[in-house]
């Protein structure tokens, strides 16, 4: 990759909205650096050879394309990046770099605490103390049951990776139907969905959000799961035909869901969804833990070291896929 005329250091402008990036002085050592917020991003643009989109989901560089002439590289601190992409961008030279890999430790762990918390019941654990009532229960085993990883990227195979280790079955889902591998027993195509998962104990939705995968679960899919099933969502909500979840859930075609995305995003208030006993929801947070922005930070100076020294960069999103292609 050619950086700059002559081998100057790089300019960067730098999105952000309220707190500044972290690992900043490491970045000033590589780079001349453009801090800026939404509004002032046109100007800061001018000449620079990339933006550092710390503000993740900004529509700015949308709205401001015209002044992103001299860009060569854009990064930004997302994984899912399908609602950041548009025409211009897409069809442009610009190479587009996403924050694959950063968060799919955390999201893993968060989504086999789902599972933990479902087969062992821990809500109606807590429901119970707040009762003050000493009610004994029985409650499931994990070792032995199926999952069906939606998504077989770095989230998903982190998934599978703590699933196997806890004894659990699992199988993955994803653009095209492939033999398995030492994370998954087989690698089904998505498209399929809902001729696969009538055998399925815990339905992980892990995927991007593309054209293909947007509303991939709908009543098809949850009317052919098991009644005793769980869906759990740690990818995004529009992956989900919301209504026909709700359905799902108040009829009891499936036992219940572990939400961390909905969509709408955020849920509203009064929404049926919050009330139900068989629903658990978190507030998209899945992948933040107490030094994920600092980790983020540290994957933005590792590529802009390599950018300084014409080194092929980390997470390259296929444009027009809308995510980083997993070899």
């Amino acid at each position: 990759m050619t950086v700059t005329p002559g081998g100057k250091r790089p300019v960067v402008a730098a999105l952000y909205r309220e707190a500044l990036p972290p690992r900043l002085e490491e970045i000033e050592a590589l780079a001349e650096v453009r801090l800026t917020k939404a509004e002032g991003l046109a100007e800061a643009m001018d000449g620079a050879d990339v933006l550092y989109q710390w503000h993740s989901f900004s529509p700015a560089l949308r709205e401001n394309w015209d002044a992103a002439s001299s860009l060569k590289w854009v990064h930004v601190t997302a994984a899912g990046v399908s609602q950041l992409l548009f025409d211009e961008l897409i069809h442009s030279d610009v190479v587009y770099t996403n924050s694959r890999g950063v968060l799919s430790r955390a999201i893993a762990e968060f989504t086999l605490g789902f599972v933990l918390d479902i087969a062992k019941d821990s809500q109606g654990s807590f429901k119970l103390q707040q009762q003050q009532r000493w009610q004994h229960r029985v409650t499931r085993k994990i070792q032995g049951q199926r999952a069906l990883v939606v998504g077989t990227g770095s989230i998903g195979r982190e998934i599978a990776s703590l699933f196997r280790a806890v004894g659990l079955q699992v199988s993955g889902a994803g653009r095209s139907s492939r033999p398995g591998d030492e994370l998954f027993d087989h690698i089904h195509s998505s498209q399929d969905l809902a001729g696969i998962v009538g055998d399925v104990d815990y339905l992980i939705l892990a995927a991007p959000l593309t054209e293909d995968t947007k509303g991939l679960v709908d009543a098809d899919v949850l009317s052919a799961m098991k009644s005793t099933a769980h869906l759990i969502n740690v990818g995004r909500g529009e992956l989900v035909r919301t209504d026909a979840l709700v359905e799902a859930l108040s009829s009891g075609s499936i036992a219940g869901a572990a939400l961390d995305v909905v969509h709408p995003e955020p849920l509203p208030a009064g929404h049926p969804l919050w009330s139900m006993d068989n629903v658990i929801i978190t507030p998209h947070m899945s992948g933040d833990t107490e030094d994920y922005l600092d980790d983020l930070g540290q994957l933005f100076v590792d590529n802009l070291r390599r950018f300084s020294q014409g080194k092929p960069l980390q997470n390259i999103v296929d444009k027009n896929l809308g995510f980083v292609p997993v070899s």
